[in-house]
């Protein structure tokens, strides 16, 4: 499986994050486009993230953790995206959620302290 090309998705993480007020001068069906483009991407991310969180102890607690955030992700991605600010800001925050879970699953295998992944 070849690794996400995670910048483009942080750089827009970070640009919807930042936008505050009143609504950003947006077309809803930018709105939708970008929902979409995090709902995609949200759902591979978690999938690395379910696929490193398989090869923790089940007693782990970094695996409970990363349970935890699937779940919510898991919630998060069942609902249909809105074309609205507040879901894309949503999607936004999971993306980035995922990505801090990856980071910290893949440093505790890289140290030893968790299995690496197969």
């Amino acid at each position: 499986m070849l690794p996400l090309d995670r910048e483009p998705y942080l750089s827009l993480v970070k640009a919807v994050l930042a936008w505050s007020g009143p609504e950003p001068v947006l077309q809803p069906h930018d709105y939708e486009q970008i929902a979409l483009q995090f709902t995609g991407h949200a759902r591979a991310v978690a999938g690395d993230v379910r696929r490193r969180c398989a090869t923790l102890p089940r007693d782990s607690e970094m695996r409970v953790l990363t349970e935890v955030v699937l779940g919510e992700a898991e919630r998060r991605l069942s609902a249909r995206p809105q074309a609205t600010v507040t879901c894309v800001q949503h999607l936004a925050r999971l993306v980035r959620a995922l990505y801090e879970r990856l980071d910290r699953l893949e440093a505790a295998a890289q140290s030893g302290s968790a299995p690496a992944p197969p």
